[in-house]
């Protein structure tokens, strides 16, 4: 009897050994997997997977543009770029259509205005921001020596007041642009309308090179002059000048002034041109650290009219110049980078 009873007990003790063990197993296995650190999750990266295509147009602004926004965004957020070829309608077309390239830096809407309000209406592309802090491109200027000499001359409405005292009373030069250039009507009727006649001398060269040529001539002599230019551009960062102040703009009166025929002009300053940094929609919603570095990328004229300057320099290089301005410049594109740059 107590044999058997002996025997049920180790029947019973080996058997809860050979449970045992496989509970144990379990809780081990359990415990180790909630234990185990979770593997982190990297965050992507700021420009995406791919190289990021930034377009290059075929003028000096856009050039430099672009090679100094694809060297800010290595630099700060370690951005593989790809500077490619482009020019206003095929590069608008391109983003409007197949959203690359992603970025054209100084996009001039108005005048691919069906191309880009296509790939508005398609969400393919939009703006990001104004490529120039200022919208007025064009207008009147004076050397500074001028200015200095005439301080209550600000603006053109008051040319006509200050123009007998300006040369010793003799007609004033003012510089036009050439002839067949739409900003020579313009000018013809400003004239006109601002009361000048017979007041101003005015000259129209008959290319750009002869407009250049005979401002730097009448710099040199110190000539009291008047002329007309256009932004960005070089010439206005090589010498000093001042803008006049062209008054407000009128639609209505700005398109008698385009005219041949405009019986009685009326003064307007200039219309101002829609130059954007643009961005294809994907950019937005994909890299948005990108979108926001972009939304704040608005140069001031007076500073691409250094650069253009710079690239006038014997041997300058595009590259070369968009190099000195990221290296010494921090002032001004280290407010485009976003808090949460790298």
């Amino acid at each position: 009897m107590m044999a058997k009873l002996l025997g049920k007990v180790v029947v019973l003790v080996l058997a809860l050994l050979a449970t045992g063990p496989a509970f144990a197993q379990i809780t081990v296995l359990d415990q180790a997997q909630d234990a185990a650190p979770q593997e982190a999750v990297a965050p992507p990266p700021p420009c995406g997977t791919q190289p990021l295509s930034i377009a290059r147009m075929s003028w000096p602004s856009a050039e430099l543009l672009a090679e100094i926004h694809a060297l800010v965004l290595k630099r700060e957020f370690g951005c593989e770029t790809r500077v490619t070829p482009g020019d206003l309608a095929a590069t608008g077309s391109s983003m409007g259509s197949t959203g690359q390239p992603a970025v054209a830096p100084e996009m001039w809407v108005t005048r691919i205005a069906d191309v880009w309000n296509a790939g508005i209406e398609a969400q393919m592309l939009r703006p990001a921001a104004p490529t120039y802090v200022e919208a007025q491109l064009e207008g009147w200027f004076m050397p500074d020596y001028v200015a200095l000499g005439h301080p209550e001359l600000t603006g053109a409405a008051g040319i006509a007041a200050a123009a007998p005292s300006l040369n010793g009373g003799t007609k004033v030069r003012f510089i036009s642009c050439p002839a067949d250039w739409a900003c020579a009507l313009i000018n013809r009727n400003l004239v006109r309308a601002l009361g000048l006649t017979g007041m101003l001398e005015v000259v129209e060269p008959a290319n750009r090179f002869e407009m250049d040529t005979l401002i730097a001539e009448a710099v040199s002599r110190k000539e009291p002059f008047l002329f007309y230019y256009w932004q960005p551009n070089a010439v206005l960062a090589q010498f000093n000048f001042v803008a006049l102040d062209m008054g407000a703009y009128d639609e209505d009166a700005a398109k008698c002034l385009a005219r041949l025929a405009c019986p009685t002009p009326v003064a307007s300053a200039f219309s101002s041109e829609t130059v954007v940094v643009a961005l294809a929609e994907w950019v937005f919603t994909d890299i948005p650290a990108i979108a926001a570095y972009f939304q704040r990328s608005s140069l001031p004229l007076k500073e691409m009219n250094v650069l253009l300057a710079q690239l006038n320099e014997p041997g300058a290089t595009v590259e070369g110049v968009a190099e000195r301005f990221v290296a010494e410049r921090k002032d001004i594109w280290g407010t485009w980078l976003s808090s949460i740059a790298p």
